[in-house]
């Protein structure tokens, strides 16, 4: 019984995988759903062991990025800044008001709302970047004094939600640096800088929910021993598949999982 656990840990871990290697994107959104709705993993738990899996296989792809030069390392500090003091805040506030852990039913809907948000935005962001360079041509240097404000706010909240969802530190950072910087950073080096960012805030952020026990660690280790092939073969294949078909077919399954955590009884597992 236990043998064919780990062997479903490690299959859910190769698709996820999988999808990362394709796209860059969809690993932390995908994988909390599918430990909560296909294992029945507590989704606190499921959380804290989503952290450790992103920040595990993001280092490796932060690694390729950062050989490639595709990573603005001043905007990673920015985003940092932000982004690290509220993991920690947000893991003290769950520490001394909440036992460590969210009760299942309010995560279950911030984590549908993280979802939803980041569905609607895997849609939204290539309509909008085009909008927001000419936007920021338009302004000129009138945008530089509030660069770094808007990039200390966005990070900290990014930082908050990621911490208590481990949803948001792909899609939503994607979106928040294109807004902010369209100018400074090309599609590869907002995916580079997306993904060196996320390593230390899913670290900090796992490090913590371990401590508060939220994490399985035999769990974490079969969902890595499949992520191994599965971003192999994902980065194998991208390229092979239309980018927007993955992206629709990514938002769809994240709609739908918002949908069910938000609404129980709407839909059907």
């Amino acid at each position: 019984m236990l043998e064919g656990i780990d062997l479903s840990y490690a299959l859910a871990g190769a698709f996820v995988s999988f999808l990362v290697g394709l796209t860059g994107v969809g690993g932390g959104s995908i994988m909390s759903p599918i430990l909560i709705f296909f294992f029945g993993v507590h989704p606190a738990l499921a959380v804290g062991t989503d952290l450790w899996f992103a920040a595990i296989t993001k280092a490796v792809g932060g690694g390729m990025h950062n050989k490639l030069g595709s990573v603005d390392w001043y905007v990673v500090r920015r985003l940092a800044m932000g982004s690290l003091p509220a993991a920690v805040l947000t893991l003290l506030w769950l520490w001394l008001f909440q036992d460590g852990k969210m009760d299942a039913g309010p995560l279950m809907k911030l984590l549908g709302a993280a979802l939803l948000l980041t569905s609607f935005m895997m849609l939204a962001k290539p309509k909008i970047q085009p909008a927001l360079v000419q936007l920021r041509g338009k302004m000129g240097d009138s945008m530089r004094p509030r660069q770094r404000i808007f990039i200390l706010a966005g990070g900290a909240v990014i930082g908050g939600l990621v911490t208590l969802t481990s949803v948001g530190a792909g899609a939503l950072v994607a979106v928040l640096l294109a807004t902010v910087y369209p100018l400074r950073l090309g599609a590869k080096k907002i995916v580079g800088t997306d993904i060196v960012h996320a390593v230390p805030l899913t670290l900090v952020a796992g490090m913590g929910h371990s401590l508060l026990g939220n994490v399985d660690v035999w769990m974490l280790g079969s969902l890595l021993i499949g992520a191994i092939p599965g971003i192999i073969v994902g980065a194998l294949v991208s390229g092979k598949v239309p980018e927007s078909w993955v992206r629709y077919a990514l938002a769809a399954m994240l709609f739908i999982a918002s949908i069910k955590m938000l609404f129980p009884g709407l839909i059907a597992v």
